[in-house]
């Protein structure tokens, strides 16, 4: 029985195991990996990673799938500065729309996989497109540059107001001043406090037990009495809204809303959460691996960088993590039944 339970525990502990190792092999190769100007630059990099794949861990749970985030994130970049640049709305006022919109897209996504029948891949899919081409069509299919510069507030010291989201960190508040802490960037915090939500939705609510009984077994939840079709739609809309935020902090660190950013960015959340433990068939994950995914990414794109790996092959590696973390998944699914 201990035996049985200290495998249970290294499996599931495993994932932070390879991020301690990646991390000493990136150091030891190159000791600038560890400094804490790289280390500020990847919580940046993955804030936007991580609150996305909040939503992701969510539908990949019940064994769905959500292809659209990246044309969300990409909508939201585009409808936001649309709003801030050319009508002159209120910054937040911009921001509450966007996010708006970007979960009602969640919901619609429920609505096609849910109630019309639609295979998840084939929904999302189709969201993609269609929303990939409305911020083309909104943008003119050119950038919107200068958001930051432009927008309609000015925050702390002069700052541009947006720059809360990503480029803001505690100094801004002469919190901690010239330590270490005090260079945490906003959009670090605002990632963890997302994940601490996301932790107790499916660890202390009894949505996050439906949840995992939807991905495990969905026939037998709906004959449990567990309202199937109504937590698609809850999930979904999830989905969008932590794609939403994660494009403010994408608008907020680039400065600018291009229609044809983020090409494959959903692939790189799915990655994430795959990495991180949770099943492509549903029922089985743990937001903790996830963030142990998260980091995992994050800092593999920023060592391949500092070590001058080219792009083509960064796509290379990447496509490798996915394609042996779902391996994994799937040959340990075979073992169990057996």
């Amino acid at each position: 029985m201990e035996q049985n339970r200290f495998a249970a525990a290294f499996k599931q502990n495993a994932i932070w195991l390879v991020f301690i190792i990646e991390i000493a092999i990136f150091w030891y190769f190159n000791p600038k990996f560890l400094s804490l100007p790289n280390i500020i630059n990847i919580s940046r990099q993955v804030s936007y990673y991580g609150i996305a794949s909040i939503g992701m861990t969510f539908v990949i749970l019940i064994a769905g799938i959500d292809l659209s985030i990246a044309s969300i994130v990409v909508l939201v970049n585009v409808v936001c500065a649309y709003l801030m640049m050319n009508m002159g709305w209120n910054m937040w006022l911009a921001i509450l729309v966007s996010i708006a919109m970007a979960t009602l897209i969640g919901v619609l996504n429920g609505f096609m996989v849910s109630t019309i029948g639609i295979p998840a891949i084939i929904a999302t899919f189709a969201s993609q497109t269609i929303f990939r081409g409305l911020a083309y069509i909104l943008s003119g299919g050119l950038p919107i540059p200068d958001v930051l510069r432009y927008a309609p507030e000015v925050g702390l010291n002069g700052d541009p107001a947006l720059g809360f989201f990503a480029r803001w960190t505690l100094n801004h508040w002469s919190i901690f001043p010239r330590t270490g802490i005090g260079l945490i960037p906003v959009c670090a915090i605002i990632m963890v406090i997302c994940f601490a939500v996301g932790s107790f939705i499916l660890n202390k609510s009894y949505f996050g037990r439906y949840f995992y009984a939807i991905g495990g077994n969905e026939e037998a939840s709906e004959l449990s009495g567990i309202r199937v079709s109504k937590m698609k739609y809850l999930i979904y809309a999830l989905s969008g809204f932590f794609a939403g935020l994660a494009g403010i902090i994408v608008l907020s660190r680039t400065g600018s809303a291009q229609a044809s950013s983020l090409v494959g960015f959903e692939f790189e959340v799915i990655t994430c959460v795959v990495l991180g433990g949770v099943s492509v068939a549903g029922g089985i994950g743990h937001m903790s691996g996830v963030i142990a995914g998260v980091l995992i990414i994050g800092s593999l794109k920023s060592g391949m960088v500092m070590m001058n790996v080219s792009e083509y092959t960064q796509m290379v590696v990447q496509g490798l993590v996915l394609a042996i973390a779902v391996g994994f998944d799937c040959f340990s699914k075979k073992r169990q039944a057996s």
